[in-house]
């Protein structure tokens, strides 16, 4: 059984789990510290979704919600399970969680990126009903903070 919540307090399983699973996404990102948790825990613009099963948490999802002139906005981002857990519906209740939550915030779409190589999870993603948009994304690095 997986049970999905948003995260509203950080704590050391919290930490433990987001310390074990940010490797797993990305190579390239430190974990964040507990510090940083904290403020993503608390910024009404982030829901830190996690997904626990009777093993502890096992799969998480940030959701960004935001208002623009032109509506409420909401991106789904560094959805990761652990590999354990993977192939267990994990990520599908992670992502009806942000779903059901955009749409109660008044978003009308939900967006994410996925790259092309994580194959199980873009099937996941048209399998519950994203479409891929045929759009530029752009990115800028910035030289850090200041």
């Amino acid at each position: 059984m997986i049970a999905v919540d948003a995260a509203t307090v950080v704590d050391d399983d919290l930490c433990a789990a987001v310390d074990r699973l940010v490797p797993q996404l990305s190579r390239s990102s430190a974990p964040p510290s507990r510090a940083v948790l904290e403020r993503i825990v608390a910024d009404r613009a982030t829901t830190l979704f996690v997904a626990r099963s009777d093993e502890g948490i096992v799969g998480m999802l940030t959701l960004a919600t935001f208002q623009i002139p032109t509506g409420v906005r909401a991106w789904i981002e560094d959805v990761v399970v652990d590999d354990v857990a993977r192939g267990a519906g994990v990520a599908a209740a992670l992502v009806q969680a942000a779903i059901d939550l955009s749409g109660e915030l008044g978003a009308r779409t939900v967006d994410l990126t996925s790259r092309p190589d994580r194959e199980a999870a873009n099937r996941l993603y048209v399998r519950m009903g994203f479409e891929s948009r045929q759009t530029n994304v752009y990115r800028r690095t910035l030289d850090g903070p200041g």
